[in-house]
């Protein structure tokens, strides 16, 4: 099954699937409100503004397993990320990004390797994973790497529509 065939819910519950973002690059992120990596936001939105209109979007998919550091409700989490973020790339239902009740999308993506060669399951919040235009993984970057690091910046430019 393609990562774009897989069903999924948006934050407020509608259903939906990766195809209607066919053709972009996408970086796919486990985003949570109250860890210490949360102000990744910001550089997640800065993404989001610099390539948005060359065909990239940034993907967050809130997730309550570690340390249960996204405790709170669609609302809330819509909330907090659009008052305190700006926040304007989509975010998805909370799901579970590792273990029995892993989301299919991430059971595609832990598959992916890092640039150290390891896949695998999720360390934490706000690891990231590049998606090609074409819907291949072609990039993953542990959580403490910056969403403007160059690794990622660099990787997304090479996936831009030209």
């Amino acid at each position: 099954m393609s990562l774009y065939d897989i069903p999924l819910r948006t934050l407020a519950g509608e259903p939906t699937s990766l195809a209607e973002y066919k053709g972009k690059a996408l970086l796919v992120v486990n985003v949570a409100s109250k860890c210490g990596l949360t102000p990744q936001y910001e550089g997640l939105e800065r993404l989001q503004q610099r390539y948005a209109d060359r065909g990239f979007t940034v993907l967050g998919f809130p997730c309550n397993q570690f340390m249960g550091q996204e405790p709170g409700t669609a609302e809330e989490i819509r909330t907090f990320c659009s008052t305190t973020y700006g926040v304007s790339f989509p975010l998805f239902d909370k799901i579970d990004v590792n273990g029995d009740d892993r989301h299919p999308v991430y059971g595609v993506l832990t598959g992916a390797q890092d640039a150290s060669g390891e896949a695998g399951d999720i360390q934490w919040n706000f690891e990231k994973f590049l998606i090609s235009p074409t819907g291949d993984v072609v990039g993953r970057f542990r959580p403490r790497t910056e969403p403007e690091a160059e690794e990622i910046t660099s990787a997304i430019e090479a996936n831009l529509a030209r």
